[in-house]
């Protein structure tokens, strides 16, 4: 595997060793001691999620407040999507910028979100499965979110916003802001 480090070094997008013959493909998903000797820490993936989504779905951008926050793992299993991470660490030097890499199931890329950044996607294709692994578990009463069409955060989404189908939750969520403390 091959840890790519983004603009926010903390990012990190991780290309597999793909194995290709006349069967098919092989490759690791996931391999905790690489991904800990890359990382410099320990890590502890303890739930997996998977979503469905049409063309032009966004979800997010979502993140959890303490004790709940969440580092994320993330992968297409197929379709593409554009993934986004926007850093929400205040003392943070990135504190308010963001990546936004594709993922798809032909590059098969992955994207390691470290607690402190709110993530969201964008199905780009018809449709896609996306999974990905949370070394917390989920919240209620820890989720937040952020407005996905922020003009300051300026995240080129690829698509028009009327293209755009979002949820009745993430349409209200607030726009970012330079002087919350987020995490």
């Amino acid at each position: 595997m091959k840890y790519i480090r983004q603009k926010i070094p903390d990012l990190l997008v991780i290309e597999p060793a793909i194995h290709k013959d006349l069967r098919g493909y092989f490759f690791e998903t996931f391999r905790k001691n690489f991904l800990e000797q890359t990382l410099k820490s320990k890590i502890n993936f303890v739930q997996d999620n998977e979503s469905m989504s049409s063309k032009g779905v966004l979800r997010g951008l979502h993140y959890q407040i303490s004790p709940h926050s969440q580092s994320k793992l993330v992968r297409v299993v197929s379709g593409s999507i554009l993934d986004v991470a926007v850093d929400i660490r205040n003392n943070s030097p990135t504190f308010g910028m963001h990546i936004a890499v594709e993922l798809n199931q032909s590059n098969k890329r992955q994207l390691f979100i470290p607690k402190g950044f709110a993530h969201g996607f964008l199905v780009l294709s018809d449709s896609a499965v996306v999974s990905y692994k949370t070394d917390n578990y989920y919240s209620k009463d820890s989720e937040r979110g952020i407005a996905y069409n922020d003009p300051k955060l300026s995240i080129d989404w690829m698509l028009k916003l009327n293209e755009i189908i979002v949820s009745d939750k993430d349409k209200v969520h607030p726009n970012f802001s330079f002087e919350k403390i987020y995490f």
